[in-house]
């Protein structure tokens, strides 16, 4: 009886250590997630507005070579500034404002330098 006790204690001594084992194989990593810290209220955030200017192409003309451009309210470009048009955030053309006779209200003509245009191209200034 002590013989068949003495092997089952040891049967289950070597059957534990193999589930602990397969069990750890399949959960990773045992330490847990490191907890993101948070900012501290008494800590300054500083905030910078962006200031360049963007717009958006809404008329092109191929065989003039120049583009009119619609600006936010108040926001127009200087004269002889280069602006960029982006499309799908690639860069895609470059304009210049050479004229600012035909200025209307929020939208100007500027002349393409270099690349294509197509209306619903954004305007920006970097």
């Amino acid at each position: 009886m002590t013989k068949l006790l003495l092997i089952c204690v040891l049967i289950l001594a070597a059957a534990l250590p193999g589930c602990g084992w397969t069990k750890r194989q399949f959960t990773g990593s045992t330490s847990p997630a490191p907890i993101a810290k948070s900012v501290e209220p008494s800590a300054k955030v500083i905030v910078t507005p962006d200031v360049s200017l963007a717009a958006k192409v809404i008329l092109v003309n191929l065989e003039g070579r120049y583009v009119i451009l619609n600006f936010p309210s108040g926001e127009l470009p200087r004269l002889q500034q280069t602006l960029f048009l982006y499309r799908d955030g690639l860069k895609m053309a470059e304009v210049k404002i050479t004229d600012s006779r035909f200025a209307m209200e929020n939208a100007i003509v500027a002349d393409i330098i270099a690349g294509n245009a197509q209306v619903g191209d954004i305007v920006r200034d970097e």
